[in-house]
């Protein structure tokens, strides 16, 4: 088994193939450079943004034959083995699984010994947060005055949860979301690379499911791949990613606008039926409810709508029949009902009463201007 996920393949080798973390690559070389490296780091942020990969490229800057350097060569034999998770002296933990005093022991005492084959001992603890409060103590003196030639990196998706008598002594750097035009163009560059064919809506479909997570992209991509093979198409991608009927939306949308309130317990029956949480779907109403007041208010809205043609002609059609404002007193309403379902003993009961109301508030609405006129 030689295959290689994407994950792993297009994971950056060096700190100028890093996506998306300018700030944290930019200092860590210009501290390479000038010698001033910290002996402790905390990588903070959300999944997949590439805390652990930066702690491996550090890792090997600073055991590369020709290193420290900002630029490891790839090529010697510290920089293979930590490429491949090898190297004796480069130990990655997970925190979650060796969280209590006993294991931070262990490594305490592991690490009283000179690196083997190695300049440097470089240890990354990953999820760091999970350990325990006996366990955290244990780290404290470690921490504040390592052994020679010893550095840590401690990862974790949670910096809240960790004390701040370990935060202050180390040296914290947050990962930020990787933008959506920045995953959009890594898809495109993995894709002509392994000649997938797909379009760009399919890929625009990923990158808005990963949410800023730039291997969780990777990953949905590897997963359409062995799908539908090397040719993607967006209905394939649409039942991988379990993306919501946009015709569902757009008749809930319809329902509301004309005060169809009839129709709206076959429409909750029809999501129940499908398997969709209410929930989810009540989220997925309100962008679809934004999506519509993006095309009230703008003339240009190819960078901010990530739809099909045939979507965007339908939602084109429903707002020409109604203004700017009734959009959006919908969606501040639906807004305003979220915490309400979330925590409702009764969803179900508690979101079609929601959407009753928002068809009577229309039906009223359009009386008042008939009476009007």
């Amino acid at each position: 088994m030689s295959y290689l996920v994407y994950a792993r393949k297009y994971r950056p080798a060096s700190f100028d193939q890093v996506i998306g973390q300018k700030h944290v690559v930019q200092t860590l070389k210009n501290a390479i450079k000038n010698n001033r490296l910290a002996h402790g780091y905390i990588f903070a942020g959300m999944r997949g943004v590439g805390k652990t990969s930066v702690a491996r490229l550090l890792a090997k800057s600073l055991n590369c034959q020709k290193g420290p350097t900002p630029e490891p060569c790839q090529k010697c034999e510290a920089c293979m083995a930590i490429q491949e998770g090898q190297s004796v002296d480069v130990l990655e933990i997970d925190g979650a699984s060796n969280r209590g005093i006993d294991a931070v022991r262990d490594l305490r005492e592991g690490i009283q010994y000179k690196p083997l084959h190695s300049k440097y001992k470089v240890i990354i603890i990953d999820e760091f947060h999970m350990l325990t409060p006996p366990a955290f103590n244990a780290l404290l003196k470690t921490l504040e005055e390592p052994p020679p030639n010893t550095f840590f990196i401690l990862a974790t998706t949670e910096l809240h949860k960790v004390p701040a008598t370990i935060v202050s002594r180390c040296q914290t750097f947050e990962f930020k979301k990787i933008s959506f035009n920045q995953v959009v163009s890594h898809l495109e560059e993995i894709t002509k690379k392994e000649n997938i064919s797909i379009s760009n809506y399919g890929i625009k479909l990923i990158a808005e499911k990963a949410e800023g997570s730039l291997r969780d992209a990777q990953s949905l991509l590897d997963q359409a791949v062995a799908f539908s093979g090397d040719e993607v198409s967006d209905e394939d991608l649409k039942e991988i990613l379990g993306t919501l009927s946009q015709e569902l939306l757009f008749e809930f949308s319809d329902a509301i606008f004309k005060g169809k309130n009839k129709d709206v317990f076959d429409l909750v029956e029809k999501v129940v039926n499908r398997g969709y949480d209410l929930r989810f779907f009540h989220s997925e109403l309100i962008k679809h409810f934004r999506n519509l007041l993006v095309l009230c208010s703008l003339k240009n809205t190819q960078d901010l709508l990530n739809l099909d043609d045939t979507e965007l002609d339908k939602m084109r059609k429903q707002v020409e029949e109604v203004g700017s404002d009734d959009t959006l007193r919908c969606l501040n309403a639906l807004q305003n009902g979220e915490q309400g379902l979330r925590y409702s003993s009764h969803p179900r009961i508690y979101f079609e009463v929601m959407i009753i109301k928002l068809c009577q508030f229309n039906i009223m609405t359009n009386y008042h201007i008939h009476q009007i006129i």
